[in-house]
């Protein structure tokens, strides 16, 4: 059947990939998309200590949670070559409809703004120093996850309103994540970059209801519904909300440089 199918434009997706075998072999049928089980289990992946990029990231992170002076975000940004280029990259990218060429870094942060730098400087994390940047996986998982949650965020009934709640909810998503990757405790994570009670809770305990929605996440991924109707009637969140949200936390993903 993939033989027959080579002879159009198509991109074969495989199915209910359950295992390394299972996948190696849709590999070697010339399949270009996979999906299954085999993907969702961490396990396999083996965590990489932080690199001082790692290391800067989370220091930038910490300055910009902390809304830091310019020249301290600026003089973060100078201390790793590497880490200035990808920022003028993306602020010279089609998506920022900038017409003049931006070779400053004071310029780009101004043209960016500290809201999308922050976003930005999340999901560098987990984009690393290969050609895939982001478009590495992990990008993926981190950005919807993110992204759903902030989304759900004017959801809940104990965050709907408050002003913060969905940038919390979208850091909450990124950080999660962390540990899964890096050789880096959540403790450790938590401590480094000073973060509020409430998203310290969420991460380390699953408490509160940034801790409801990491939880609702997680059980999206896993198409878990065994307790799905319970943690909906708790939150005041319906079934509708998560679909839509999800929708709109892949649309986002898409749209990322």
């Amino acid at each position: 059947m993939v033989q027959q199918l080579r002879r159009y434009p198509l991109q074969l997706l495989a199915e209910k990939v359950e295992t390394v075998e299972e996948f190696q072999h849709c590999m070697d049928l010339g399949f270009d998309l996979f999906q299954g089980y085999y993907f969702a289990k961490p396990a396999v992946m083996e965590k990489k200590r932080m690199d001082d990029s790692g290391a800067t990231m989370l220091k930038l992170m910490r300055l910009l949670n902390e809304d830091a002076e310019q020249n301290e975000i600026e003089k973060t940004f100078r201390g790793d070559v590497g880490l200035t280029y990808k920022l003028l990259l993306l602020v010279n990218s089609v998506g920022t409809g900038v017409r003049n060429r931006i070779s400053t870094v004071s310029h780009a942060i101004a043209i960016l703004g500290r809201q999308q730098i922050k976003r930005w400087v999340q999901l560098a994390l987990f984009a690393g120093n290969d050609q895939r940047g982001m478009g590495n996986p992990l990008v993926d998982m981190a950005a919807v996850r993110a992204g759903f949650m902030e989304n759900m965020a004017g959801c809940h009934c104990s965050l709907k309103g408050k002003h913060d709640a969905a940038e919390k909810a979208f850091m909450t998503g990124i950080l999660s994540i962390l540990e899964k990757v890096y050789d880096i405790s959540m403790d450790e994570v938590v401590r480094k970059l000073n973060l509020s009670e409430d998203v310290r809770d969420a991460l380390v305990s699953h408490k509160g209801g940034l801790g409801d929605l990491l939880h609702l996440a997680k059980m999206v991924e896993e198409l878990d519904d065994s307790n799905l109707d319970l943690l909906l009637d708790e939150t005041g969140i319906s079934f509708h909300d998560v679909l839509q949200s999800q929708k709109r936390a892949f649309a986002w993903r898409k749209g990322i440089v």
